[in-house]
């Protein structure tokens, strides 16, 4: 073994270790400094062959995708603008609504830091991983109506806690 064997394991181990952490950084963020805000929720799809059993979820008090629409409609936006997108969150009674998808940074409020460049608005809480007989039952419930609770820490990164019914 060289001298410097041990210097280039241990180069490679703490590079490995700062990309995971670059990685979780975001909703790590949100669920140790966040504050927790409930919005509405419905599933999209149960079940993909090659994720395995989760919950797709929509929330349906967060804007459309901006420019999904007709090519004649006024509000179709350039794809060039697409990207990182912002949607700052008001509370209505016991749950938190969406405003208009922004594409500069709210001063003040929580908000979540989104990704419109898709044909669907990411925020990072679209997803809920459960185990195979699981799945059917929190959708057959989420299709009753239920709450999701999140976390959004100051940058607007958000982190999925829970779902519970309404």
């Amino acid at each position: 073994m060289t001298p410097r064997r041990p210097v280039r394991v241990a180069a490679a181990v703490l590079v490995q270790a700062a990309l995971v952490l670059v990685a979780v950084q975001a909703p790590l963020s949100a669920r140790l400094t966040g504050e927790e805000v409930r919005l509405r929720v419905e599933p999209v799809d149960p079940y993909d062959p090659f994720r395995g059993a989760y919950v797709d979820l929509g929330y349906p008090d967060l804007p459309d995708q901006p420019g999904t629409s007709f090519e004649d409609d006024p509000d179709v936006v350039d794809p060039v603008e697409r990207g990182v997108a912002y949607v700052p969150l008001v509370p209505r009674g016991e749950v938190w609504v969406g405003g208009p998808v922004q594409r500069t940074r709210p001063a003040d409020g929580p908000y979540l830091t989104c990704d419109d460049s898709d044909w669907r608005l990411r925020c990072g809480i679209e997803s809920l991983f459960l185990p195979q007989d699981a799945a059917a039952g929190a959708e057959r419930e989420l299709r009753q109506g239920a709450v999701a609770t999140v976390r959004v820490d100051g940058r607007g990164n958000a982190a999925l806690l829970g779902i519970e019914p309404a």
